[in-house]
């Protein structure tokens, strides 16, 4: 059986249900990589983002900065040791995107 794609959407917005990418996550849907990322930071106190990832390897800079640039993560502090790492923590809109189904 096929659906009719508007009577499946006229169906899914009165009964408030829609699809993941019609929701509040706006234009952009994350990488894995950087789903992988934001999920880290779900369990992490005050929603810390990992410097590393779980080979022990740095985390991308470009992810970081995707996350950081889509408003999903925000620079927390600056580590007056390693000045070139940063630390970052969630966004309530980037705990949304990672906490999503």
């Amino acid at each position: 059986m096929f659906a009719d794609r508007n009577v499946a959407r006229e169906n899914a917005s009165s009964n408030n249900v829609f699809a993941l990418n019609d929701n509040e996550l706006g234009d952009f849907l994350p990488a894995i990589s950087e789903l992988l990322y934001l999920r880290r930071g779900l369990t992490q106190a005050g929603g810390k983002l990992p410097l590393f990832d779980l080979d022990g390897q740095a985390v991308d800079k470009a992810v970081v900065r995707t996350c950081l640039a889509r408003g999903w993560a925000e620079p927390w502090f600056s580590n007056p040791l390693k000045p070139d790492w940063l630390v970052c923590k969630l966004t309530d809109a980037g705990r949304r995107v990672a906490s999503a189904d």
